[in-house]
């Protein structure tokens, strides 16, 4: 009989216990780390969890009719969802429903009212000259920049006043005094710049911020007067008629939670000429967390026009204010021009703060304007009755397989069994991490791919099994035959995964929405089939043939050669002895 050569194949007959070790060391690392995370549960999906429904209907500009047209809702489809996956969420869905909605479905576990801003705030963004700004209500606002957070939605985290500077430049975040001047001022003031948007180069200093008109000048400061940013009603309307050449009336939130109300001027650079903005955490200079933004050729040069005019003024006109759908959501100011074509905005941000500074800016920009029609709440009682079934379904799958397991393979089938009690608690652990990490949730279709892959990972170890009988049932003891059985299964069950994987992998490529789901979890417990076959089932196989009751081949054990048909083992004949010559004797 053969025996196993020197190697891999003596070092995993001999010492199985490594990989069991290994194996249940990583399964309490997971553990520990999942109730030390404080997510115990997976993460569900708005058909399991419920979740928030938000309807938008596309606006077009007065004359432009056109724009609602495939490309530009499909256009405003991938960029919402870039918006969502901002938040970090995952499993929402964002699509057309006819000729001008689009419905956003976002899981429970997500802030609505903050997914409604960023997903609903889809006017285009705007860069405009602060004029003026005051606490709304009376009063000279002490520190009149919002706290670089989604307007509406006080923070208290960034400091008074959000700096913008070159990128890298390392100038500190001062906060100096804001110097008061008369709305009236600063309408009329020769510093006011007026730069258009679309020329830069035709941008001059003009006597007047309105325009030229006393008369608009004089409707807009009464406006402002009037102004009242800490009514809900006021806020949704303010600037909603306002034209980028034009000034306006505005609203925001300062770092103590005060609403403030402002005067722009003209837009001076679009949303559009962002080319990136992204969080930053700058540890070189100190600066904490920051917003870098990299633009265009052609907004480069258009920010480097006004920044230079700003940084001629004083508090608040060196401030421009960035606004998206009427909102002021950050209104830095300026030293000096930023003519690197990118910038960097400082103010002891935290992570969170500027991640969704940095969403607005980099996917602020949409070919349409797009107003919330509804925003409901969805619940899961369907869902619900449909994971209970799925559920019901599930187990008496498991326990059909599990009495199949046991009638047939009797003793292996205790092997078995804790295999795939080892591979559910795999699974169940690192799909609870999963949720907070990188916002897997889980929804029905994902549940159906856990439910498939118990089919899939009790083939392997039958596989394996079938393997190790067929080398009983040629006359080999049990300890030999487990490993002899062993590069022959190894190799099926790898061939066999590997359709498997490359069939979620392809599927959660070119599918969207709940499918991927499906996609996600088959391929997740594919690659788990494959750790818990080769990290605990051989191993435990391996010591169990050590085992009197598997080794004697009990008739409980499943490995009984008689039951089997082995063929009794082979044995040498002697050869007969040669003839001995008598004149040798």
């Amino acid at each position: 009989m053969a025996t196993p050569k020197k190697g891999r194949s003596a070092s995993a007959q001999s010492k199985p216990g490594r990989s069991l070790a290994l194996i249940l060391i990583a399964i309490a690392a997971l553990t520990g780390g999942m109730f030390a995370s404080g997510h115990t549960t997976p993460r569900l999906g708005i058909d399991l969890a419920g979740g928030t429904s938000i309807t938008l209907r596309a606006v077009p500009e007065a004359g432009n009719e056109s724009a609602i047209n495939k490309t530009n809702m499909d256009t405003a489809v991938s960029i919402m969802e870039r918006r969502v996956n901002g938040l970090g969420v995952s499993e929402s869905e964002v699509q057309t429903q006819g000729r001008e909605n689009i419905i956003v479905n976002i899981p429970k576990g997500t802030n609505s009212e903050q997914a409604r801003k960023q997903v609903g705030t889809t006017a285009k963004l705007y860069f405009r000259p602060v004029l003026a700004t005051e606490v709304s209500g009376g009063g000279t606002a002490p520190s009149p920049s919002p706290t670089g957070s989604p307007s509406g939605q006080p923070s208290g985290k960034a400091s008074d006043k959000p700096e913008a500077t070159d990128k890298g430049s390392g100038s500190p975040s001062a906060s100096p005094t804001t110097q008061g001047r008369a709305v009236t001022d600063a309408l009329k003031a020769d510093a006011t710049p007026s730069a258009s948007a679309s020329d830069p180069a035709k941008s001059s200093p003009s006597p007047s911020a309105s325009g030229g008109s006393d008369a608009a000048a004089g409707k807009l400061q009464e406006q402002y007067a009037k102004l009242d940013c800490t009514d809900e009603k006021t806020r949704s309307t303010v600037g909603d008629t306002a034209k980028a050449s034009d000034p306006t009336l505005a609203c925001g939130q300062n770092a103590q939670g005060q609403w403030q109300k402002y005067i722009l001027g003209p837009a001076e650079v679009d949303g559009t000429d962002v080319d990136k903005a992204q969080a930053v955490l700058n540890t070189q200079t100190g600066a904490g967390w920051t917003v870098t933004m990299d633009f265009t050729d052609g907004g480069a040069k258009k920010f480097a026009d006004i920044t230079g005019k700003l940084a001629q003024n004083q508090s608040p006109q060196n401030q421009f204010a960035i606004v998206l759908d009427g909102d002021v959501v950050s209104d830095p100011y300026v030293r000096q021009a930023l003519t690197g074509g990118n910038a960097e905005i400082s103010g002891n941000f935290n992570q969170q703060s500027a991640q969704e500074l940095a969403n607005m800016l980099t996917y602020g920009a949409l070919p349409l304007t797009f107003k919330v029609d509804s925003m409901t709440t969805v619940t899961a009682a369907l869902g619900g009755d449909q994971l209970q079934a799925g559920l019901i379904a599930g187990a008496i799958g498991l326990a059909l397989v599990v009495i199949y397991l046991l009638a047939y393979y009797r003793g292996l089938s205790f092997i078995a069994i804790l295999s795939l009690l080892v591979s559910a608690a795999l699974t169940y652990t690192i799909m609870s991490l999963l949720g907070p990490t990188i916002g897997f949730a889980l929804n029905l279709p994902a549940v159906c791919g856990a439910i498939v892959a118990i089919g899939i990972t009790a083939d392997s170890f039958i596989v394996y099994f079938e393997r190790v009988r067929d080398e009983i049932r040629e006359g080999r003891s049990l300890r030999p035959a487990v490993e002899r059985a062993w590069p022959r299964a190894r190799r099926t069950i790898l061939v066999s995964d590997f359709v498997s994987f490359l069939a979620a992998a392809v599927l959660f490529i070119v599918t969207v929405g709940k499918v991927q789901g499906f996609a996600f979890t088959l391929g997740l417990t594919t690659l788990l089939d494959v750790v818990v076959v080769f990290l605990f089932t051989k191993p435990l196989l391996t010591l169990m043939a050590r085992r009197p009751f598997f080794a004697n081949g009990h008739k409980w054990s499943g490995l009984d050669p008689k039951s089997l048909g082995a063929q009794p083992p082979l044995r040498r004949t002697r050869r007969p002895a040669a003839p001995v010559d008598p004149k040798e004797a």
